[in-house]
């Protein structure tokens, strides 16, 4: 499974920082002042191929009251969650109090945990660390995570390697398309679950929060095999209370990122809310190709019908690729002809497309429309090949390609998406830069080959204007 690193420590220790290094996102908010984290926030991250989940946790003192003592006790619980733990301090302040508290509480808990000295930039790495030795933790690692030191090497050392006996080991257990139905609590996700089983394989009880993990189900539908990965339901986090329930969250992330593809299902009588796009979010940042299901249709009034499709047009135009399903999970209604989309998605996130034809695509759209114009040199785009499934990656190669715009890159997808006729998936551009092989070519000669190029440079040069004369008289 995914594995779980969550962020604790003081206040202002720079918490959120390394999240969003980890996560290569701005998605926690960074100011310097402490308490601003109030609530935990998960993010994913990839380092060389090994995906983890990240939780950056509001800052612990041990004199919490209020607010901050939730603040607290979401802390802790994200511990309790947690596979590894990286417990931050302030290089810069040295050891306090707080410390050598968090400290002790990481010890009685069990849990891997790591020491992480912060704020090491601009000082002597291991003078700021010595203080923090006397907690007595076996790994220190020194960052600056403002300046993005120190973290790849820490990634490197804590992550396993991806082990790909451990796919295959998956693919065996829950074989052929891999359906991940996620969604709030009481949306219906079990309920459709039967009802594309055909049987009651999953409890189905008018409570929010029956389902407590996330439970697999192979089966075999019409000469296609299918497991059915059955979620508990992703609330607000300030709304999730039980312990039980804060590690129904990590299971339904990590189904996300075990699925081929994932079904949001949507309440139509609630409508779309700020959740939904959540964990659509987590869905397109695990690359997963997605349906949108809006579950119970069934006894609305033409008018609310008319209200809820006008607003998931609206709030969800950005997934124009992704079929929409209007469903009654309860009577069935809609929900087998899901089954074509599902099959169309899974086709599109594993297709394999030869290099020849990605370049012919890539060459008529720059046709088309060309790259712009940078600093007088036009940017080119020569040629583009496969790097991956599930998500689909094309890799193009061309020069000057950090400085194309956001713009010219989703004409690209665009483009790529309608002649590959891609379905449901996301498709992930990387652009890669030639290297000029005689970029430093000069730096390697010697001082008497410097000489001697300048010398015959101006030589060509007599020689070129003696022709030139030549030709005037």
């Amino acid at each position: 499974m995914t594995p779980v690193i969550a962020l604790v420590g003081r206040p202002n220790v720079g918490k959120s920082t390394l999240f969003n290094q980890m996560t290569r996102s701005r998605d926690a908010l960074v100011a310097d002042f402490p308490g601003l984290t109030r609530d935990r926030k998960y993010g994913e991250g990839n380092y060389e191929g090994q995906k983890f989940i990240v939780i950056d946790t509001g800052g612990l003192t041990g004199d919490e009251a209020g607010i901050d003592a939730e603040m607290a006790r979401q802390s802790l619980q994200a511990v309790e969650e947690a596979d590894i733990v990286l417990f931050l301090v302030d290089g810069r302040a040295g050891l306090t109090a707080g410390d050598e508290m968090i400290a002790d509480y990481l010890r009685k808990s069990g849990k891997q945990a790591h020491l992480v000295v912060n704020k090491t930039d601009g000082q002597d790495p291991d003078v700021a660390a010595a203080d923090f030795y006397r907690l007595g933790f076996e790994s220190t690692f020194l960052i600056a995570a403002a300046h993005n030191r120190g973290i790849l090497s820490l990634l490197e050392t804590l992550l396993p390697e991806p082990v790909d006996p451990e796919e295959q080991d998956r693919a065996d257990r829950y074989p052929g398309i891999r359906i991940g139905v996620v969604g709030r609590p009481n949306v219906g996700k079990s309920t459709l679950v039967n009802r594309m089983l055909g049987e009651d394989r999953v409890v189905v009880y008018d409570m929010p929060g029956t389902t407590r993990d996330s439970v697999y189900i192979p089966y075999e539908r019409q000469g296609h095999q299918y497991t059915l990965i059955d979620t508990a339901g992703v609330r607000r986090r300030k709304n999730v209370r039980e312990t039980v329930e804060k590690f129904s969250i990590i299971k339904t992330l990590q189904a996300i990122d075990d699925a081929h593809v994932v079904i949001l299902v949507i309440d139509a009588r609630e409508g779309l809310v700020d959740q939904d796009l959540h964990l659509i979010g987590f869905v397109l940042d695990a690359g997963r190709s997605l349906v949108i299901a809006v579950n119970k249709w069934d006894g609305m009034d033409p008018e609310d019908r008319g209200r809820v499709k006008e607003q998931v047009a609206r709030r969800l135009d950005f997934l124009d690729y992704a079929d929409k399903y209007y469903i009654s999970a309860l009577h069935g209604t809609g929900v087998g002809t899901m089954y074509e989309s599902v099959q169309a998605c899974y086709e599109s996130a594993m297709a394999k497309w030869p290099t020849n034809r990605l370049t012919a695509i890539l060459q008529d759209a720059v046709a088309q429309h060309q790259p712009p114009m940078v600093h007088g040199r036009r940017i080119k785009l020569r040629y583009a090949h496969q790097g991956g499934s599930n998500p689909p990656v094309v890799v193009v190669h061309g020069n000057q390609v950090d400085s194309l715009p956001g713009a010219y890159k989703r004409y690209l997808e665009n483009t790529f998406r309608k002649v590959l006729k891609v379905v449901g998936a996301p498709i992930r551009f990387e652009f890669r830069s030639g290297e000029n092989p005689f970029a430093n070519k000069v730096d390697r000669l010697t001082p008497r080959q410097k000489v001697k190029k300048d010398n015959d440079l101006k030589k060509g040069r007599r020689i070129r204007k003696t022709r030139q004369k030549s030709v005037k008289r």
